[in-house]
């Protein structure tokens, strides 16, 4: 099977939590991209589709890729099951979920700092988000990773997008004020050209800006991987998100359901 990264990429991951893709899906950005704006105007009914004094527009969805054909057809064709494999060190690879986050021009409306494993059903140490935006992104409206985070042995309160608890009382550590001691954190975070792609683990602590420019949109497609370890958590009281309230495993199985197809 072809090989897509260097062992320098693949230790940057293993080390940081994060790392930076160069062009590895330029031949797939013009497809996710109409994948995308079909998402945008028709949202899922689970979507959170925010609007901003500023006339901006904050959409966080999730679960479409079984009616979007883009969606479906990346997932299964494009080579990131295998990048993810190569990631994770693991021999399978199993989607758990694509996840489209889009800030149109004047959303001034950032993305806290958060962990995504604390919002899901899943327990995993092998696990990569791999996040594609659809056009430039400058350094300073990029994704940005605490370096070495995934590896605190830490689960923080998941927020909504809009700052709000998802959980109260869920017994979860507060995330740290990251950005009032910016210093005190490395902070990784890369300025990104359209085929371009960061990948991180799930335990990686992790944020964005608002869009505060006049005219250009942030689109971006996110792919959630799972690898060998991955066992489905049903956590009693408490809402996860995406909530997968039709998975009917149990406690501690591993992921082998339709909503979960093995890629690899």
């Amino acid at each position: 099977m072809t090989t897509h990264l260097s062992s320098d990429t693949i230790q940057d991951f293993r080390d940081n939590g994060a790392t930076v893709l160069c062009g590895v899906f330029a031949d797939w950005i013009e497809q996710l991209a109409a994948g995308v704006e079909y998402n945008m105007e028709h949202p899922a009914p689970t979507a959170r589709d925010y609007r901003t004094e500023d006339g901006g527009r904050f959409l966080s969805d999730y679960c479409n890729w079984d009616r979007i054909d883009a969606y479906r057809d990346f997932i299964f064709n494009s080579p990131a099951a295998q990048i993810g494999a190569e990631l994770m060190g693991s021999e399978t690879v199993r989607l758990f979920h694509e996840h489209v986050i889009v800030k149109t021009p004047k959303t001034g409306m950032p993305t806290p700092w958060h962990q995504d494993l604390p919002y899901y059903c899943l327990d995993a140490t092998q696990t990569v988000s791999i996040w594609i935006p659809m056009e430039h992104i400058p350094r300073d409206r990029t994704l940005e990773f605490i370096g070495g985070s995934h590896k605190w042995g830490k689960y923080f309160r998941p927020q909504r997008f809009d700052g709000t608890a998802l959980n109260e009382g869920d017994g979860l550590e507060e995330l740290p004020d990251i950005d009032g001691n910016r210093d005190d954190y490395e902070i990784l975070g890369w300025e990104l050209l359209p085929g371009d792609a960061v990948a991180f683990d799930y335990r990686t602590v992790h944020g964005a800006p608002a869009n505060t420019s006049a005219s250009a949109q942030r689109r971006a497609f996110s792919l959630r991987l799972v690898g060998d370890d991955a066992t489905f958590a049903r956590r009693e009281g408490i809402v996860t998100s995406p909530p997968f309230e039709g998975v009917t495993l149990d406690h501690g199985a591993k992921l082998d359901a339709p909503e979960f197809p093995r890629l690899i």
